[in-house]
């Protein structure tokens, strides 16, 4: 069986949080769909809410503090991407925009990325196609086409929820469906040296 890695970024400000039980109802379906591809998904979720003094510090000083420069180098590392937002003023959250801003700026190119959202109203879904994917389209991340979005009243009656989970599962498949034809994501050591040392002084 193959081995992926799936990074879960939940952007999330309270406790409990329905961005969070979205997206953990994402992973799930994420995980089972990728198992029967053939494909273990190795989960890490990365709680925003819990970065924010951090985030801001690094944006002020331009050096990543230990715990943001980890949950950072997961998601450079990941083989696909689950991101999550609240909705706030038609949009995603600052929160989740400024970590996305700190993210290296080759660290999503043609990653697969699934994006989600939550609000008061399905009024707010529309924030999802036109803030949340162009984000990503710049980032350059393969975003799957089925953005799932929860309102309220999706938490609530068989309906809503029914409806909920067929979003689920479908956006879940076309994520696993990226990763499992796509070889492990590799990340380039900056440092790493390009030339080997007989290279180096032959040239001198």
């Amino acid at each position: 069986m193959k081995q992926r890695t799936l990074v879960v970024v939940s952007a999330g400000l309270s406790r409990p949080s329905s961005t969070r039980l979205l997206a953990d109802r994402l992973s799930a379906a994420a995980v089972d769909a990728a198992g029967g591809l053939g494909v273990r998904l190795e989960v890490r979720v990365i709680e925003l809410r819990d970065l924010a003094h951090d985030l801001m510090n690094h944006l002020l000083t331009g050096f990543p503090p230990g715990p943001l420069a980890a949950a950072l180098d997961a998601v450079e590392s990941a083989d696909a991407v689950i991101a999550v937002t609240p909705v706030f003023t038609a949009s995603y959250s600052g929160l989740f925009k400024s970590f996305f801003d700190v993210l290296g700026r080759d660290a999503l190119v043609d990653r697969p990325v699934l994006i989600a959202a939550t609000g008061g109203t399905a009024r707010h879904s529309l924030a999802l196609e036109h803030a949340v994917r162009p984000m990503f389209a710049y980032l350059r991340a393969v975003t799957v086409p089925t953005a799932v979005f929860a309102s309220s009243e999706d938490w609530g009656g068989d309906e809503g929820e029914g409806q909920l989970r067929g979003r689920i599962n479908r956006a879940a498949d076309e994520l696993a469906r990226e990763v499992e034809r796509r070889d492990p994501a590799t990340v380039r050591d900056p440092f790493a040296l390009t030339t080997s040392f007989e290279e180096l002084l032959a040239g001198g």
